[in-house]
């Protein structure tokens, strides 16, 4: 059976790898298109790569209302991406959100949401398996190296800054790492924000060029020596695999999940359930 599916962000660069991840996947069907620009045409009439006839829609409810889904998958910006999410979620549509930049209060009211309904949804910060791999050796390291700052490198039409990646990499490193100053207690800027912005102690700097994709660095400082825990993402099929994990995952959920660190299963998980069968 075919999981059927809502793309909101159809004319982005991540929402079109998306479209072709979706029409390449057999089990994967694209039903509709949420677009602001676009309603009441067709995919194939504002789309040369993804001449497909699906309808596209301007209005979530609308789009809801009409189409029948198994998934809503959210690549648009914070705001739209957080309004999109509340209406499918109130209309019972399982929701994969990858928009960086939710607010915690926003992520608390999705939560709040999806609990209500019974309905399954997932926030991933980053959909890329090794950017989500970098950030839980980041929360090991932190046990052991309490020093540490984070560079994260984007493209420069990315709107929000620190990246949602940097953030949920400080709220992990937190659980292991004391809240603490770091550097010399007299430190001063010469030049506002030189020093990036600040979460708890851990300085958090943003750098938007054209040519980037996306790029973190986790840099620890100890006695003698420093670790640099670090990630690429050189294009944006780097993000399908997490991306087809979440879609897949999310049917079987009821609840919301907030990263794809807390969907991955242990290797010698997998293998004991290799046995088992």
């Amino acid at each position: 059976m075919s999981i059927r599916i809502i793309v909101a962000g159809p004319r982005g660069r991540m929402g079109s790898t998306a479209i072709e991840m979706i029409k390449n996947e057999p089990n994967f069907q694209l039903v509709a298109c949420l677009d602001r620009k676009n309603n009441g045409k067709r995919l194939k009439d504002i789309s040369d790569i993804h001449p497909l006839d699906v309808p596209i829609f301007d209005h979530p409810d609308e789009c809801f209302k009409t189409v029948q889904a198994d998934i809503f998958l959210d690549l648009t910006i914070p705001e739209v991406g957080y309004r999109h999410a509340k209406s499918a979620l109130q209309h019972h549509i399982r929701t994969v959100i990858g928009t960086s930049g939710l607010t915690n209060d926003q992520i608390n009211d999705l939560t709040k949401l999806a609990r209500n309904h019974r309905v399954g949804c997932i926030i991933a910060p980053n959909f890329a398996i090794g950017a989500v791999l970098m950030m839980q050796f980041a929360k090991f390291a932190a046990q052991y190296f309490p020093n540490v700052e984070i560079i994260e490198k984007h493209h420069d039409q990315k709107v929000d800054a620190p990246s949602g990646t940097a953030l949920k990499t400080v709220d992990m490193i937190r659980e292991t790492r004391e809240k603490m100053q770091q550097g010399h207690p007299d430190e001063y800027e010469t030049v506002s924000g030189a020093r990036g912005g600040n979460i708890d102690g851990i300085p958090i700097h943003s750098v938007r060029l054209p040519g980037l994709v996306a790029h973190q660095q986790v840099i620890f400082g100890g006695n003698g020596q420093t670790l640099t825990i670090s990630h690429d993402s050189l294009n944006r099929h780097s993000f399908m695999d997490g991306m087809k994990l979440a879609i897949h995952h999310v049917m079987s959920l009821r609840e919301l999940i907030y990263g794809l660190e807390n969907i991955l299963e242990p290797i010698e998980h997998n293998q004991n359930k290799k046995r088992a069968h």
